[in-house]
């Protein structure tokens, strides 16, 4: 189920989750970091199989909800694994009130993974404030929901015509229609963006899509080029 990505890098898919009819491939990351403690990104339903092969690269010690959106599993996680620290993104702590939450998230790293994992928010979106990470050892950017792609031989009917005027499935991962819109502040977004691309991108994951294992910084200009212009 663990598949290497890039160096101390794994990704893992798991079920789809139906929101509004509409059914979203998952997936996660598990990065290593240098006291062999685990960084979970955007955890997805544990299953004993998946614990398994986590626990065997390493100890799980950071949680991570990259973006309000994305919180189904995340208790499930912590009962899984009580010593690990649960990190909320703007807006979660007031949505997920059941969840008890060790930090938050913000444009800095924590300290317990500065230097090798660096983080950004992308201000300015009414749906959700989205925490972008940056992996060096991988040279990965890791997106949540601002680039999407939902297979177009999974939708038929009126969700295919919507997924479609939503830029939902074309032929690479693409920041959807509605995100796009709802980018009320594109000054402050582009902070953030200009942040994003300076990293020394060579791929690009995301919880939704194909993932881009090569030209990532063409790529990620060509994905934002509508808010660069």
């Amino acid at each position: 189920m663990l598949k290497e990505f890039g160096q101390k890098i794994w990704t893992a898919d798991g079920p789809d989750v139906a929101v509004a009819g509409f059914h979203y491939p998952t997936r996660m990351a598990a990065i290593g970091l240098s006291d062999d403690g685990l960084f979970i990104w955007s955890p997805i339903h544990l299953t004993d199989g998946l614990r398994a092969e986590v626990d065997a690269i390493g100890q799980v010690r950071h949680i991570v909800a990259p973006n309000s959106l994305h919180h189904l599993f995340l208790q499930e996680w912590k009962h899984a694994y009580p010593s690990a620290k649960v990190y909320a993104p703007p807006g979660l702590r007031r949505k997920r009130e059941d969840i008890i939450f060790d930090a938050d998230l913000g444009s800095a790293p924590s300290a317990d993974w500065i230097g090798e994992i660096d983080q950004v928010l992308v201000h300015g979106n009414l749906i959700t404030t989205e925490a972008v990470f940056f992996h060096f050892k991988s040279g990965t950017v890791l997106f949540t929901d601002l680039i999407q792609q939902i297979p177009a031989d999974r939708l038929s009917g009126w969700r295919a015509v919507v997924a479609k005027l939503d830029l939902m499935t074309g032929l690479e991962p693409s920041v959807p229609r509605k995100f796009r819109v709802a980018f009320a502040n594109r000054r402050v977004a582009r902070d953030s963006l200009r942040h994003i691309l300076a990293w020394p991108a060579e791929k690009v994951l995301m919880a939704h899509g194909t993932p881009i294992e090569q030209d990532a910084g063409a790529y990620l200009r060509r994905a934002f080029g509508w808010l660069i212009a």
